[in-house]
């Protein structure tokens, strides 16, 4: 999934005399086993570290990586896999330095640009995510552009450009109509602008097609605040209750449980 992307180490130096060819060609030989062993190990220490992680052991794993990204540094699916673990504990900053050397190690990783799209979104660099989801969705080889489209017109939402934003998702939506973030930011879109009932056939529509619980609860909730301010406080508490259900102790089961506290 991952590619490894090592320095090339330049062109031969050819040496004037006989003997020093001789002397380069046994150290060059020694040099030659001994980096290959120093990768193995490495990958040996990544695919150990992955290993755990895909069994629920993120702390071992990390331990894991850090190993193999000492025998390899240089190893763009070490830092990527460095990069999703520290997001896996919650450790934003370690996260980005990780993801940012993958995609200076291998400008075409995809995955790691992506992602680091989506965290600095999270922080409100909106202007440094507009950045690498560009050059994504300029990207004739990434294959999922509705994806790094649906994270610029969020981007493009936050810092107020309403005209812009519009205009990234609807193209986003014609790469693919059915994706949930994409209709959930549309939808938010909608409602900002006054247009309740719009947004709230988005929402819907998200709870129809994204597989995601986070992505569910977000669209709940916002249901929820629709039939508020439509006064049908039935409706919303049902919608609320939805979001807790399935963002327990994540940030819209949270803010639907301080909503509910407000209706009661």
């Amino acid at each position: 999934m991952w590619k490894t992307s090592r320095p090339n180490t330049g062109p031969i130096v050819w040496l004037g005399v006989a003997a020093a060819l001789v002397g380069a060609g046994c150290a060059n030989s020694t040099s030659g086993a001994e980096e290959a062993l120093r990768l193995r190990q490495a990958d040996s220490h990544l695919n150990l570290g992955l290993d755990y992680i895909r069994n629920g052991r993120v702390a071992i794993g990390l331990g894991e990586l850090l190993r193999a990204e000492r025998f390899d540094p240089q190893d763009a699916r070490i830092q990527l896999a460095l990069g999703s673990a520290y997001l896996m504990r919650n450790k934003p900053a370690e996260a980005e330095q990780h993801l940012l050397r993958t995609v200076e190690i291998d400008p075409t990783n995809h995955v790691a640009r992506l992602n680091l799209a989506i965290l600095l979104n999270q922080v409100n660099r909106y202007e440094e995510s507009l950045v690498h989801t560009s050059i994504l969705a300029n990207d004739p080889t990434f294959p999922e552009p509705w994806r790094a489209l649906a994270i610029q017109g969020l981007a493009e939402y936050r810092l107020g450009r309403l005209a812009e934003a519009r205009s990234t998702l609807e193209l986003a939506l014609d790469y693919r109509e059915d994706y949930g973030p994409t209709l959930l930011y549309l939808g938010m879109l909608e409602v900002d602008e006054g247009r309740q009932l719009e947004g709230l056939s988005l929402f819907r529509q998200v709870l129809a097609q994204e597989p995601d619980l986070e992505v569910q609860a977000q669209a709940n909730y916002r249901i929820g605040e629709i039939y508020v301010a439509l006064g049908k406080r039935e409706r919303a508490i049902g919608y609320l209750r939805a979001a807790v259900a399935q963002n327990p102790g994540g940030p819209w089961g949270a803010k639907s449980e301080e909503y509910l506290i407000l209706l009661r």
